[in-house]
């Protein structure tokens, strides 16, 4: 059974969904979340802390995917590494649009403010990215290769959200990283 936090927050999550920040009501997340608005005040403060919560819980269920899908790469060569984290960055900031905020640094009238800083994620990310491939493939730490290759593929990524190729949900492209660079 959630906690009174996580069910606040997964009504503020529907109630998102339902309509732009700035309609969300603090009385219907805590009605959807069957707490009382004291409750809701108690846990968060106010609607900002209420927003700073959700953002925060989003990035960091989206850093648990970063880390996940770095995990699964164990013995895979550093380029198949890169791609498929790159691929993955794209497909999880589109189905989570404040994800995607947070990545492109995008202050949209209908989300909750993202964290002001989105080099910080993209810096977060090349970090894992590093730190994984170095303890996993062999590569020599502080190897300046291994931290440009991927800055540039989540550099790549973020990109790919902030200009997509035209036409419907265009697919990433297959390869993220320039070989031989």
């Amino acid at each position: 059974m959630p906690t009174a936090r996580e069910s606040l927050l997964n009504a503020a999550r529907a109630a998102l969904d339902d309509e732009p920040w700035p309609g969300v009501r603090m009385v219907r997340v805590a009605a959807g979340a069957g707490v009382s608005r004291q409750t809701l005040y108690n846990e968060f403060g106010d609607k900002a802390g209420l927003a700073d919560a959700l953002v925060r819980r989003q990035l960091d269920a989206f850093l648990r995917g970063v880390d996940l899908r770095l995990c699964r790469a164990a013995e895979a060569p550093r380029e198949e590494v890169l791609d498929s984290l790159g691929n993955w960055i794209v497909r999880a900031a589109r189905g989570d649009r404040l994800v995607r905020a947070a990545l492109t640094g995008c202050r949209c009238d209908g989300l909750p403010t993202p964290p002001d800083r989105p080099g910080d994620l993209v810096a977060e990310l090349r970090d894992r990215a590093v730190a994984a491939l170095e303890r996993r493939n062999g590569a020599s730490r502080g190897d300046p290769g291994t931290a440009q290759r991927c800055e540039t593929t989540v550099r790549l990524a973020v990109s790919h959200l902030v200009a997509p190729a035209p036409g419907p949900a265009a697919p990433p492209p297959e390869r993220w990283t320039a070989t031989g660079a």
